[in-house]
């Protein structure tokens, strides 16, 4: 009788000790980013990972009491990547599209802001029109929104792809491509830098709801819902105790979270 007690005690400690367990575990998130997309995400000369995605992300984790680390991804492996369960979630200013839904789940935006097209300071160009691109070289990030809606609403042009948004800015600095294509933020944050001094943002794209989506999300591997909406819940908190405007203060002097 006491042996079976013991034994009792013994398996219900130990049922104990798996629940903690796993209730541990579920409290540990790695988050995916990809550290070359300033202002929202940067891996810096000394490994630290800075930007709008990573103060974010940061804010997410505390508000839902998670202990999170950073992983960085190239962008053209990131979405697979977290199918292989490399990390759990991507929070790198991924935009919310019906393609990748077909890939993976988003959670709720958490901002939105348009396209650009930046051109040298002494370009030629007028406007963003097919009769004005005719000829003209533009550049953009492959795999993204902002090459895709490139090679749909600009075919009168040559469209030139790069791996990273870095190697296209060399290449606008350098005369080798007319224009880049990406994000309105992201371009006028590196025209305040001394390369980008070279340019300037002709103008604002109008968004193409099927290509540009509904704004950047954080995608999950499909099926994951209860992470989903942990990461909505708290996207609603920091919106609602202020913590959001104070990261989006830190980068930008509009509030980017959008309509």
């Amino acid at each position: 009788m006491r042996l079976t007690k013991r034994l009792a005690i013994a398996a219900t400690v130990a049922v104990l000790g798996a629940l903690s367990s796993a209730a541990l575990a579920a409290d540990k998130i790695i988050i995916g980013t990809e550290g070359a997309y300033p202002p929202f995400n940067n891996l810096q000369a000394d490994g630290t990972l800075t930007g709008f995605d990573i103060d974010i992300a940061k804010a997410l984790c505390e508000e839902m009491k998670a202990e999170c680390t950073f992983v960085t991804q190239d962008w053209d492996g990131i979405i697979p990547a977290l199918q292989a369960k490399k990390f759990d979630a991507i929070i790198a200013s991924m935009s919310i599209t019906d393609e990748r839904l077909q890939k993976v789940d988003f959670t709720d935006k958490y901002y939105n802001t348009p396209p650009a097209l930046a051109v040298p300071k002494d370009s030629t160009l007028k406007d963003a029109s097919e009769a004005s691109l005719e000829g003209k070289v533009l550049g953009a990030q492959a795999s993204t929104t902002h090459s895709n809606y490139a090679e749909a609403h600009m075919k009168t042009a040559e469209i030139k792809l790069y791996p990273t948004a870095e190697e296209y800015k060399l290449d606008l600095v350098n005369g080798r491509v007319d224009g880049v294509v990406d994000d309105i933020v992201v371009l006028s944050e590196w025209l305040k830098t001394e390369d980008g001094a070279c340019c300037k943002i002709l103008t604002a794209l109008p968004v193409d709801p099927v290509i540009n989506g509904r704004g950047a999300g954080i995608a999950i591997r499909k099926g994951e819902d209860a992470l989903r909406e942990k990461f909505n819940a708290a996207i609603k908190a920091i919106r609602a105790n202020g913590k959001y405007q104070e990261i989006n203060a830190k980068y930008f002097p509009f509030d980017v979270y959008g309509d």
